[in-house]
Parts: C-alpha cells; sequence; structure tokens
C-alpha cells in the first residue's frame, strides 16, 4: 500500500469506478501530482456488487455522449494500460410495448445516429435475429444498440488504477477521511493515516457522498435505494447455443415492464426496477453503518416475483434455470436519477463526482468530465444534467430526497413525456396566491421546486397524470394553452411567477466590473436589458437580465433553476479587495407578469406609475398601496410588463390587477402557453438554445456584443470567430408537422445529410404553425432554406425564417 504523502496538487475521496476514472483522466491531462483516498479496498463501495451494464442508451443528449465516452474507452482500455479485462459487447435488444415507447426510440436513434452510433429500432419481426429465445407477445418492436454490452466492475476500476498509477498518480487504501479544513487558501484532508494538504479535492465517495459533504458544510442531495438482481444457474441449452454460435446473447430489457436480463457466462441475471421499491438509511431509526464495505441487504425476493414471472414468459427458457445467487446493494440516487459532477455549490476548490445510479456504465465520461472541470474550468460537453448546481437547498431536505429516489427508481425505464409533471416531491416552494391559481384551475409544475401553474383546465377537462403521456400535440391542455396565448394576444394575460433568481451587486465599480464579464453594453440607471456572459472559448454560460438602480447599483435577474450557478459565476470573477457587494435575494421578491394589448389600461387603473415610459425602461410604483418595480419588458412579445415586489404583497397586487383587468378580458396563463409564445419571438431559453455548446455568435446574439469595449470575458475568441466565420449559425424554423413538435435535439437534414439540431420546439398559436430554433450549418442559415426536421424518426419539411421574430417582427405590439 503506498504510503500517504504530504502534498498533492487533487485529492480525490473515493476509490469506486468513478474516483478511479476520474484520477486516470486528470492525469491523461498532466496532472499527475494527484491523490486518491479509499476508505478500504478499491470498488468496496457500489462498485464491487454492480452488475456491470454499460448502456449508450438515454433520452439526455449529455448523459448518452457521457455513456457512449465510456463505452469507446473501455473498448480500448485493456490495450491502452496493459491489463486484462472482461468487456463483452453484446448489443442490446429494448423493447416496446407500446406506439410512444416507439417514438421514445425513434427519437434516441436519431440522437444516437448523430453522435456516431449505429443505433437501429426493429419492427417485432426482426427481434427473434438478434435474440432468438425471445417470445414476441405484446410487442411493437424494439431498439437494438450495438455498441451495449456488460464490464467486470473490477477490473475495470483496476485497470484505470493501473494506468493512472502508470502515469504517476498514487491511491493510498485502507485510509478513510475523517474531516477536512480550509488553511491558507489550501485544503487540509485529515485521514486516520495523517493529513495531506491540496489544492483541489473532489467528493467521489459513492453512497458515502453526504458524509463526506458534511465535512466541507454541503447537504448532498442523495438518498440510498437498495437495488437486486438475481443470478440463475448455468442453462444447457443456452450453453449449446453459445457454442455454436461463438457469442453471448445481447442484453435484453424490457423496459415498460421494467427488468433488464443479461446472460451470465452460461446462465441469466435478473435485475428488475420494482415500483415496490425499498430506500435504506433513510431516518435516523436506520442509520448508515460506520462500515459497510464488501457488504450487502439480506435478500426481498417477495418484491422481484411479478418480474421474475414476466421474464420468464418472455424468455421461456429462464424458467428452466434453478435460482444461484440473490445480489441486494445499496446504489444512491439523486433527486432527478442523474449524477452529480461539477463545482461543489458554495465551496472554493472543491468538486464532486457522486451519487452515481449507473456509475459503471458512466464512469468513463465522468472522469472525463470531472477532469475538465478542474483542469479547464469547464467542460467539452454542456453537462448542466449533471451538475451539482442544479439543485438547491430545499432539494437536500431527507423526505424530499427519499420520495423522489423511490420515484425515479420505481419509473427508472419511464418515458419523459414533455407535458408531464412527476407528483412526488411536490408543493416546496409556494407562492402566496398558490392556493388561489390553483382554484382557478392551474395545473402545476417544479421550477426549482417553486410550483408555477403550466397551464389552466376548464370544467370537464381531464387532468389525470395519464392525459399527458404523450408526445402528440393533442389533449385538453392544447386546447387551453390556446386559449391562454389569444387572451394574451388579443387582451391580456397574467401569470404569477414565483421563484426568479435575483442578485443585488452594488459598490463603488460595480458598473466597470459587469462590463468586462458581459459581452455587451451595461444599461444606464432606469434601463434595463439582457447581458451575455461568455467563458474564455466565447461560449454561452447564461443570459441575465440587468436592471440598472443607479450608476453602480444593480439588480440581475435570472432563471430559477439558474440561481445556484449563476451567483458562483458572478462571485467568482469578483476580483479581490473590492468595493462590490454582490448579495442573492432571490427569496425575498417575486413577479407577476401582466401582458397584452390592454395590459397598460389594466395598470392604468390600479397604479401611479408612468405608463408612457419606453420598452426596456423601468420605475418604482404603487399598486393597492404596495411597492413594486414596475419592468417594461415581455417575454411573451406582446406589449407588457413585469410586477416586481415583495413577496408578502404578492396576493393584494395579484387581487387588485385582477379586479381591474377582468372587464377588460384578462385572463390567467401558464408556462406553456409563455414557452410557446416565447418561441414565436425566437426568444432563448437557457440550457437549451442558450448553452455552452454553442458559442455568442453561433447562438445568433451578436446584437448584444459591444465590440468596441477594451475587454470583455470571451471577446478574443469571439473576435477570432468573427473573422474565421461560424461553423453553425442559429435559425428559427417553421415546420411542417401536424401531429407533433420537434423536441430538443432533434436532427436536421439536408439532401439526405446531417446538417443540424433543434435546440427547442413547439407550437406557436398565433401563428398557427409548428416552430423550432436551432443550429444549422452557416452557409444554410438562409430566409427560405428548406430542410426537413427528424421528429420521432419522421422528416418533415421545413423552413428557415428571416432574422428576427416570426410574430411582430418589428416589436410595434411590444413597444406600442
Amino acid at each position: 500500500m503506498a504510503e500517504l504523502p504530504s502534498t498533492a496538487r487533487v485529492v480525490i475521496i473515493g476509490g469506486g469506478a468513478v474516483g478511479v476514472s476520474s484520477l486516470y483522466h486528470l492525469s491523461r491531462a498532466g496532472w499527475t501530482d494527484c491523490v486518491l483516498l479509499e476508505r478500504n479496498e478499491l470498488t468496496s463501495g457500489s462498485t464491487w456488487h454492480a452488475a456491470g451494464n454499460v448502456p449508450t442508451f438515454s433520452a439526455s443528449w449529455s448523459v448518452m455522449n457521457m455513456q457512449r465516452y465510456s463505452a469507446e474507452l473501455y473498448r480500448g482500455l485493456g490495450a491502452a494500460v496493459d491489463y486484462p479485462m472482461n468487456y463483452h459487447v453484446t448489443g442490446s435488444v429494448r423493447l416496446a410495448h407500446t406506439s410512444e415507447r416507439m417514438q421514445e426510440f425513434e427519437r434516441v436513434r436519431g440522437m444516437g445516429r448523430y453522435q456516431g452510433m449505429a443505433i437501429d429500432v426493429l419492427p417485432p419481426d426482426d427481434i427473434r435475429r438478434h435474440y432468438p429465445f425471445i417470445e414476441l407477445h405484446d410487442l411493437k418492436g424494439a431498439l437494438y444498440d450495438p455498441n451495449d454490452g456488460d464490464i467486470d466492475p473490477a477490473q475495470l476500476t483496476q485497470a484505470l488504477a493501473k494506468g493512472a498509477r502508470d502515469m504517476g498518480a498514487a491511491i493510498v487504501r485502507f485510509c478513510p477521511v475523517t474531516g477536512v479544513r480550509r488553511e491558507g487558501g489550501e485544503w487540509v484532508v485529515e485521514t486516520a493515516k495523517g493529513e495531506i494538504r491540496c489544492e483541489y479535492v473532489v467528493n467521489a465517495a459513492g453512497y458515502r457522498a453526504a458524509e463526506v459533504g458534511r465535512m466541507f458544510g454541503r447537504t448532498v442531495p442523495m438518498m440510498v435505494m437498495s437495488h437486486q438482481y438475481i443470478l440463475f444457474d448455468e442453462i444447457p441449452e443456452l450453453a449449446a447455443w453459445t457454442t455454436e454460435s461463438g457469442h453471448k446473447l445481447p442484453l435484453l430489457r424490457d423496459v415498460d415492464v421494467s427488468y433488464y436480463l443479461r446472460q451470465e457466462k452460461n446462465g441469466m441475471n435478473l435485475g428488475p426496477y420494482e415500483r415496490n421499491c425499498r430506500a435504506h438509511w433513510a431516518s435516523p431509526d436506520d442509520p448508515m453503518p460506520e462500515d459497510f464495505s464488501f457488504q450487502l441487504f439480506p435478500d426481498d425476493l417477495e418484491r422481484l416475483e411479478h418480474y421474475l414471472e414476466d421474464a420468464v414468459r418472455r424468455v421461456p427458457l429462464l424458467g428452466t434455470a434453478g435460482l444461484s445467487k440473490v445480489i441486494n446493494g445499496p446504489i444512491p440516487y439523486a433527486p432527478d436519477g442523474n449524477p452529480l459532477i461539477g463545482p461543489m455549490p458554495g465551496v472554493p476548490n472543491a468538486f464532486e463526482a457522486c451519487v452515481f445510479t449507473f456509475g459503471i456504465a458512466q464512469a468513463g465520461g465522468a472522469g472525463k468530465v470531472l477532469a475538465e472541470w478542474v483542469t479547464e474550468g469547464a467542460t467539452e460537453w454542456d453537462m448542466w444534467s449533471c451538475d451539482p448546481r442544479r439543485f438547491t437547498a430545499f432539494a437536500a431536505e431527507p423526505d424530499y430526497c427519499v420520495a423522489k429516489g423511490l420515484e425515479v427508481y420505481g419509473h427508472e425505464y419511464a418515458i419523459h413525456f414533455p407535458r408531464h409533471s412527476w407528483p412526488a416531491g411536490r408543493n416546496r416552494k409556494l407562492s402566496p396566491i398558490h392556493d388561489r391559481i390553483a382554484a382557478m384551475g392551474g395545473q402545476f409544475g417544479a421550477y426549482n421546486g417553486w410550483e408555477r401553474a403550466n397551464w389552466f383546465a376548464g370544467p370537464g377537462d381531464d387532468v389525470s397524470e395519464d392525459s399527458t403521456q404523450t408526445f402528440r400535440r393533442d389533449g385538453a391542455w392544447l386546447k387551453r394553452i390556446r386559449e391562454e396565448c389569444h387572451a394574451v394576444r388579443d387582451a391580456a394575460g397574467i401569470l404569477d411567477l414565483p421563484g426568479f433568481s435575483r442578485f443585488r451587486v452594488e459598490g463603488n465599480g460595480a458598473r466597470q466590473w459587469l462590463s468586462t464579464l458581459i459581452t455587451g453594453a451595461v444599461p444606464r440607471p432606469g434601463r434595463i436589458g439582457l447581458a451575455y456572459f461568455a467563458d474564455d472559448k466565447g461560449r454561452i454560460v447564461t443570459e441575465m437580465s440587468v436592471m440598472a438602480l443607479g450608476e453602480d447599483f444593480f439588480f440581475l435577474i435570472t432563471a430559477a433553476v439558474a440561481e445556484w450557478h449563476d451567483f458562483e459565476w458572478l462571485t467568482k470573477h469578483l476580483p479581490e479587495d473590492t468595493e462590490i457587494a454582490i448579495k442573492n435575494v432571490t427569496d425575498a421578491f417575486s413577479c407577476q407578469i401582466l401582458t397584452g394589448p390592454k395590459s397598460r389600461e389594466i395598470l392604468a387603473a390600479v397604479s401611479d406609475a408612468d405608463l408612457t415610459l419606453p420598452w426596456l425602461s423601468h420605475q418604482s410604483c404603487q399598486i393597492a398601496g404596495k411597492w413594486l418595480q414596475l419592468v417594461r419588458v415581455s417575454f411573451a412579445g406582446e406589449l407588457g410588463w413585469e410586477l416586481h415586489s415583495h413577496v408578502g404583497d404578492t396576493a393584494d397586487i395579484f387581487a387588485a390587477v385582477w379586479s381591474a383587468g377582468e372587464p377588460h378580458g384578462l385572463k390567467p396563463f401558464g408556462m406553456f402557453a409563455l414557452d410557446s409564445l416565447r418561441l414565436e419571438k425566437g426568444y432563448r431559453a437557457w440550457k437549451g438554445d442558450l448553452s455552452t455548446d454553442y458559442t455568442v455568435l453561433q447562438g445568433g446574439l451578436e446584437r448584444f456584443v459591444k465590440w468596441d469595449k477594451p475587454a470583455f470575458k470571451g471577446k478574443a475568441a469571439l473576435e477570432n470567430e468573427r473573422q474565421q466565420g461560424s461553423a453553425k449559425r442559429f435559425v428559427t424554423l417553421v415546420v411542417d408537422s401536424p401531429d407533433y413538435d420537434a423536441p430538443y435535439m432533434s436532427t436536421l437534414w439536408k439532401d439526405g445529410a446531417v446538417v443540424g439540431e433543434t435546440t427547442s420546439g413547439g407550437f406557436g398559436h398565433r401563428i398557427d404553425r409548428s416552430i423550432a430554433l436551432g443550429m444549422l450549418r452557416s452557409e444554410l442559415a438562409v430566409p427560405g432554406t428548406g430542410v426537413e426536421v427528424e421528429i420521432f424518426g419522421e422528416r418533415y419539411p421545413a423552413v428557415v425564417q428571416p432574422d428576427g421574430p416570426i410574430w411582430d417582427p418589428s416589436n410595434e405590439r411590444l413597444r406600442g
């Protein structure tokens, strides 16, 4: 065993597949002065009992990228590090019982092929060609992934460890971490073998990540599930087939029933994700043991009976085998089922690479992503789906984590429909008028925990959860969204919008400092404007609204879910010894949007504001005796204002506006309508249209770049891009699709070639057309160019629109 060095550049806590992959990738990046600390032996946590499946399938673009990278890495890892590995690239067959599941498969096939993978969708008659022992009852088809397979988790971890050691990194086993402290701008990691000082620390502690997080004052949003799989004895018929064919069966997943079935040598491995699942170590009465290394939970086979019976009907060969062993081990879950990879929120020079539900499949890609965060401060792919800052404080509450973990595990293979809201862990953060909005018919979704109305149901509308289980453009919600959009177009609509993230920035030099961070101009007092923050490569980090209250006094407003991400971006770039102060005041304020051609008349009846002030202005005024900041902007693209007030004044202001507005046809509208309205204006959405996958210029945001400023972050990269030209450009497309709208990352085609991708899509109810925003090869980003959009496997014609909004292109209604 290696001795504990006194210093290192990076210390990684945790010796599972993810921690060791992080060490390996840091070493490959040239950071070899790194040490991994493991409390027991490598793999002693969740890795040792993992089934070792390595799928590339994901409905998430970024997670698919990460898993694809893992599969590619593993295929060559043994030779690269000179370590023997059992990696079986068997392919997989993923079954579909419904047409909606087949649509999901078509979408994933499109994304996979864009990433260079030969994923295919099979009709029922083709399934037996890949899996001869299957029964085809109740099937609509399947997805075939030739890159899927399984790997020995211990061999994978040891191979990565050997590769890291060969490059100079160190691994210290049987060295539990007992604490950390910040000292002289460095971390001091305290262990049973002594102390080690370092510049960076990584929490890769798996299901013990919460315990390590507490050492940093960080509450990690996670819980631990019990996951069982069953190993079966050898099946002679399968052994004979394997010998004759020379290969193993592909991994079979019946996702609509919720299990996988894999050939294990000449036997089988059945792994269900059961609905009647169980959390462990979820209460003070059930604490996590001080040491659970290489241990398992007791068998609980009653939970698996339904899945075993179904699997035997699907593959009768399984019914001839005796049960050999049950593995029941702990697997950590974050509230959305994705891992935590990236900066540890609020903690300097600390990172997380933990809470992996599919740690073996994702370990390779996770190590790459983590190493990029540490060495470069940014990642190649936009990895917001796994960023620890996507959760704020409410998400770490134990009952919330348990509720969401149980829900995600029990629906591990579920289809994620665009209009569906998962019910567990809800009503965490409520507007003061939540009950009133609900009484109006509001159907809610959670946005960083804040409940906002997605749409408003009318009498007799089907508001069941099942009604949203569709990709089609139909349902009661479609009619109501259309009515809401038309109310905004013809009269006025009001949207209660709690949870905007808000930062107060003030102090001598605040204006100049902001100017160095954003690509454009800083607004003058009394004005508000959009600001884009780029990284050193010119990529889009975030968008904020900058409200200037004084020469060096600003409110920055951003998306609810961006709260911790954007606050950290600001504070990270704050100069030392500055007079500038930044304060997160998100919880103190709320917002209502009032928009539509009658909105001025409504406000005139209840406020003392000067309603002649122009677009992009703001002012303090009174409604119902309550102060608010009235902001002349509208994300809906109509004449309108945002009403920013103290949270406690929300109800009085809403009541006054509603009473004045009813005679003018004022109606409530929701987030789905707002999304439709913003698409017609070409307004971008954060972490869809706006992400680090694209530069500011690719994003079509040149009008927000002030080239004559002496310096701003990303300027050199953007100037170079302006000279060289952008490979792709942002476009708005009108799509001829009668039933479906383009989801995120739908492929764009031209003359049989892939030429781009969509970044968001939906139906525009003011123009009665389907709209997609996206990125297209620059030479094709010309108004009138015809392309095709691949939506659930079908290609639909689309036309590039002129630059600017489709609805009200001259902004006359907006400025009215």
